[in-house]
């Protein structure tokens, strides 16, 4: 079945403005509250937020099969288990909706007063209920800049590095829309040359710039899947900040990797941008030496040109740009990473996300982590307000961004922006 709706010829009635992220050749899907507390399955189209509950209730859906109420929920979970057959069907009638060529909506002003709002006006909420999250350890660039801090300089990445996609289960509790703020953690820490840990607040919180993408159902329990059927099962991309306290995790890493130091919040962009919004800018990933082994072995075309980039934003301040950097620096690729998780028979359900891990380049503006930027903080970066920063301060708000673009046509997820708050104080 043809994407109609990438056509990059196509031009929507609604205002789209320039060097937006969100044209018509986008249509992303996202759930969020009206100013009437109504919560519905959206998507959007410039600076309009458009209810797709309501244009499934108005019939604009005709022909496609679909539950009475598949975008009348607070999830897209099963809108994403109909699979990707469903998807294209939508997103290709959405941009016939909005086309502006096609008079329907456009004319019915009594149809668009209930379907159309501004996007200031909805609060966006999490877009899918997700059952189970993975983070990986996929930069090339990020390891190695990890293994040089944390061990040997000159053996920086450990020996199973090259041959398995590294990952992790992570905590899906605790993962948040944009705009939610994050409070500074307590935990566990040893203090420089001392023998007995404490116990207070993370001295040391980063973000780490990383992308992640939502699966449908894809496996039952024991099956797993070739690595040439994986894309089929993977829905969308959402920004993703995996939020660490480096010196929780330091403490607490060695023998079990990441606990408490990482669980603590997780913020994602809250719009899916979805795999055939993203086709167009599909490229070549990283040359794998040596060889992955058969089952993940990918030919042709592996990851995405997506630029991204992290601003760190003072209180009462400007965003200073502190990385840029790109997902096709990827080691290993999505393909790769799903192909290995359902390897053993790990069942993954609709809903289920995935992170990249850190996005880190080969260039020091282009690493994914204070960690990095900082080298540990021994070399702190000086804001556009004349501060400097080691790690994250109270009051400080991440931001990460990404966009694609070529052939005129740009296709971007908005941000996901996250304050930092002292610790939490029970009242």
């Amino acid at each position: 079945m043809p994407i109609t709706a990438n056509n990059i010829n196509r031009k929507s009635w609604l205002e789209v403005p320039i060097e937006s992220d969100f044209p018509i050749q986008n249509i992303p899907f996202g759930v969020f509250l009206t100013k009437e507390n109504v919560v519905t399955v959206g998507t959007r189209i410039g600076d309009f937020a458009i209810d797709l509950g309501a244009l499934q209730q108005l019939n604009y859906f005709d022909g496609i099969e679909l539950t009475d109420d598949m975008f009348m929920q607070d999830t897209l979970n099963d809108f994403i288990s109909d699979g990707n057959k469903t998807w294209r069907l939508v997103r290709n009638r959405i941009a016939d909706i909005f086309d502006e060529k096609n008079p329907k909506l456009q004319d019915n002003i009594k149809h668009r007063d209930i379907v159309i709002f501004n996007i200031n006006d909805v609060e966006m909420q999490l877009p899918v209920l997700i059952g189970d999250f993975t983070d990986f350890y996929s930069s090339k660039g990020y390891a190695t800049n990890v293994g040089k801090m944390f061990r040997d300089p000159d053996n920086a990445l450990l020996p199973n590095w090259l041959h398995i996609p590294m990952g992790y289960h992570g905590r899906s509790s605790t993962i948040i829309p944009s705009g939610i703020p994050v409070h500074r953690p307590m935990g566990q820490t040893l203090p420089m040359d001392e023998q007995t840990p404490v116990f207070g607040p993370s001295r040391l919180v980063d973000f780490e710039l990383e992308t992640a993408f939502i699966t449908t159902d894809v496996n039952i329990m024991g099956e797993n899947i070739p690595i040439n059927e994986v894309e089929d099962y993977i829905f969308g991309m959402v920004l993703l900040n995996d939020w660490s306290a480096r010196d929780i995790q330091k403490w607490e890493y060695i023998p079990l990797g990441p606990f408490l130091s990482k669980n603590f919040a997780t913020s994602i962009s809250p719009w899916i941008i979805t795999m055939d919004a993203l086709e167009p800018f599909k490229t070549k990933g990283c040359k794998q030496d040596p060889a992955p082994l058969p089952y993940l072995q990918i030919k042709g075309k592996s990851t995405y040109d997506i630029n991204l980039e992290a601003s760190i934003q003072p209180e009462n301040s400007e965003a200073t740009i502190v990385s840029k950097t790109n997902f096709k620096y990827m080691y290993w690729s999505m393909s790769q990473q799903l192909a290995h998780h359902t390897s053993n028979g790990c069942r993954v359900n609709s809903g289920d996300m995935m992170g990249s891990g850190t996005i880190s380049g080969s260039t020091p503006d282009s690493f994914g982590s204070m960690l990095e930027l900082t080298s540990g903080g021994k070399n702190p970066l000086k804001l556009n307000d004349g501060t400097e920063r080691k790690f994250i301060n109270d009051g400080d708000t991440v931001i990460i961004k990404g966009f694609c673009k070529n052939n005129g046509v740009r296709i971007g997820f908005g941000e996901v922006s996250s304050k930092l708050l002292p610790p939490f104080v029970r009242k």
